[in-house]
């Protein structure tokens, strides 16, 4: 089947590409036989390809360790939350808050669960705004707020993980915060 022709600044374009890649092997016993790729290019009017100047690529640096809390726990964890089979182990309710005392009251409450040695604070936000809400939205500013706060703030790296709470624990209107155990090390 035979293809269209390029017009000149597609070849141009195609000389550039053929031009940076480099082949896997240098020899290759099934390679088809004929005059060089560049020949055939220039022979249906590519212009020759110009040299592209190669960029150092700078990967960007890779935390030892992760601070904020992470987006999974194991499968039993999951389960048990999706199942609302997890008793929080204590309350915070921000609800009726204004966003101030709600960050003051949050870094507060985490401080007093982490000294008490709790595994899972159960987090009550309020509901977060309607789909049919126009914005700026009046409600769910607390719970659009909570997992910045955490991430920002003291006790970042004792959190484990963010989850929306069952149904029978707040549905929408409340998070379980998972802390990590006393002595581990962040994941």
């Amino acid at each position: 089947m035979a293809g269209r022709r390029l017009d000149p600044d597609e070849a141009a374009l195609w000389a550039r590409v053929v031009a940076a890649v480099k082949p896997l092997h240098t020899a290759h016993a099934g390679a088809p036989s004929g005059p060089p790729l560049l020949e055939r290019l220039e022979k249906h009017g590519a212009p020759a390809p110009r040299p592209v100047r190669a960029r150092a690529v700078v990967a960007p640096p890779v935390p030892a360790r992760a601070r904020t809390p992470g987006p999974t726990l194991d499968a039993g964890w999951d389960r048990k939350l999706a199942r609302g089979l997890v008793s929080p182990d204590s309350t915070l309710d921000l609800h009726g808050h204004t966003l101030a005392s709600a960050h003051a009251l949050l870094d507060q409450g985490l401080a007093r669960a982490i000294q008490r040695g709790d595994r899972v604070l159960l987090l009550v936000t309020g509901k977060p705004p309607r789909v049919e809400s126009e914005r700026p939205h009046a409600r769910g500013a607390i719970r659009a707020a909570v997992r910045d706060w955490i991430i920002a703030g003291p006790h970042a790296d004792r959190v484990a993980s963010i989850r929306g709470a069952h149904i029978r624990h707040g549905g929408q209107g409340a998070l379980y915060l998972i802390l990590r155990r006393p002595g581990r090390r962040p994941d």
